[in-house]
């Protein structure tokens, strides 16, 4: 797997996010730039896992023939949500101890939706427009 310039920013978003997390709210902590740094980078992965293992799972659901298959699928998609916030948690827990706290299970639901939005708008802005001319090349 190659870094892309894309998955960088993904992570730069990310630490800006978690900062304004841990600044506004007492029950996000992190001790030290480098946790921060290093707890956006869990995220990223930890969040593409996510996002490849749902889209996969909403692509089952879709080519499903037997109402059983889907109905498995749908339910996996189902545990899948709440259930990555709790890996989320214990996967920070496991690598950092108590130098960096998500707060419970509300406070990363709303970081993790806080997130993707903000990764979702970057990715907005950053997007190539059909017809644009590249501004680095001079034309």
């Amino acid at each position: 797997m190659r870094i892309r310039p894309i998955d960088l920013v993904d992570v730069f978003v990310y630490l800006v996010v978690l900062g304004v997390f841990v600044q506004f709210f007492p029950e996000v902590i992190s001790e030290s730039f480098v946790l921060s740094l290093l707890t956006a980078v869990l995220l990223k992965v930890v969040l593409e896992v996510v996002m490849l293992v749902k889209k996969r799972t909403v692509a089952r659901i879709r080519d499903a023939r037997s109402v059983w298959i889907r109905v498995v699928n749908i339910v996996s998609l189902l545990v899948l949500m709440p259930g990555s916030k709790f890996v989320v948690l214990e996967l920070v827990d496991l690598l950092f101890g108590d130098a960096v706290y998500l707060g419970g299970f509300f406070a990363v639901t709303g970081l993790i939706v806080v997130l993707m939005l903000a990764r979702g708008g970057v990715r907005r802005v950053f997007a190539p427009r059909a017809g644009s001319t590249d501004m680095t090349s001079g034309r």
